[in-house]
């Protein structure tokens, strides 16, 4: 399992995934020396960043991206070059396109897992507070809110109150992070602890306000590799994606 990348290597990664779209391992090792824009890294921290990509398997032995990154981070890749966007149509549309894609990439492998009852409720309504239903019996049941990026280097997620809220009323509700990738398929699949999202929501601090919804950047320990409730692992290890990002916690899922 990779290291817990720096915060240098996190930025250089994004560095190289950037620029690797357009130009060939050389030439970008060659702008990262010698643009002023790139100074603030070392070449011994690009070189770091570029080695972290390969062991994680979001650079090809060839030296292309083998996933995509969105748009919305970049403002923190190159120390302020690129101008930050609180809000643009296009990025709400490209964020909403994530989202769809990350749900249909989940649906495709829990069909291809075999789960015999699958619901994509997220389709008829915002109203549950969670995407996708998933059952193989009455005590073997899943609630699944999906949470998509394109980000392989970390995971910020945006939780609503009335998911946290059925959160906290569901046991049977969980939390399933995609990364999407290139293909539009899921480059990996982790799951986020419940009870981290129960510590790190914020508390309303008033009786005359309330928060609606968080942006959470969850943590590598909150994190386990593949999708499971506490008595059900819905996607068997023989179906997960491989690249091993986010620096996923190692403890053992639940058996199937």
């Amino acid at each position: 399992m990779p290291s817990l990348a720096t915060e240098s290597t996190r930025r250089a990664a994004l560095r190289w995934l950037r620029e690797l779209r357009v130009a060939g391992v050389p030439r970008v090792r060659v702008l990262f020396a010698n643009h002023p824009g790139y100074a603030d890294l070392t070449p011994t921290q690009y070189a770091e960043g570029f080695l972290w990509l390969r062991r994680t398997g979001m650079v090809t032995a060839a030296g292309r991206p083998a996933v995509e990154v969105g748009e919305d981070v970049w403002g923190d890749a190159t120390a302020g070059a690129v101008p930050q966007v609180l809000w643009s149509q296009a990025a709400d549309d490209a964020k909403r396109a994530v989202g769809a894609a990350g749900e249909q990439a989940l649906l495709r492998l829990l069909q291809q897992s075999g789960v015999p009852h699958i619901r994509h409720v997220a389709a008829e309504s915002d109203a549950y507070g969670y995407d996708i239903e998933a059952a193989r019996s009455g005590a073997e049941c899943a609630h699944i809110e999906v949470k998509a990026t394109t980000d392989p280097t970390r995971l910020v997620v945006h939780l609503t109150r009335h998911e946290y809220e059925v959160m906290a009323a569901d046991p049977d509700w969980c939390l399933a992070a995609v990364l999407v990738g290139s293909d539009g398929n899921a480059a990996s699949v982790a799951t986020v602890d419940r009870g981290w999202l129960h510590s790190a929501v914020p508390a309303d601090q008033a009786s005359g306000g309330r928060w609606e919804s968080v942006r959470l950047t969850v943590p590598a320990p909150a994190l386990t590799p593949g999708l499971a409730t506490e008595t059900w692992m819905l996607l068997p290890q023989a179906l997960l994606p491989s690249a091993p990002v986010w620096t996923f916690h190692t403890s053992t899922l639940a058996s199937v």
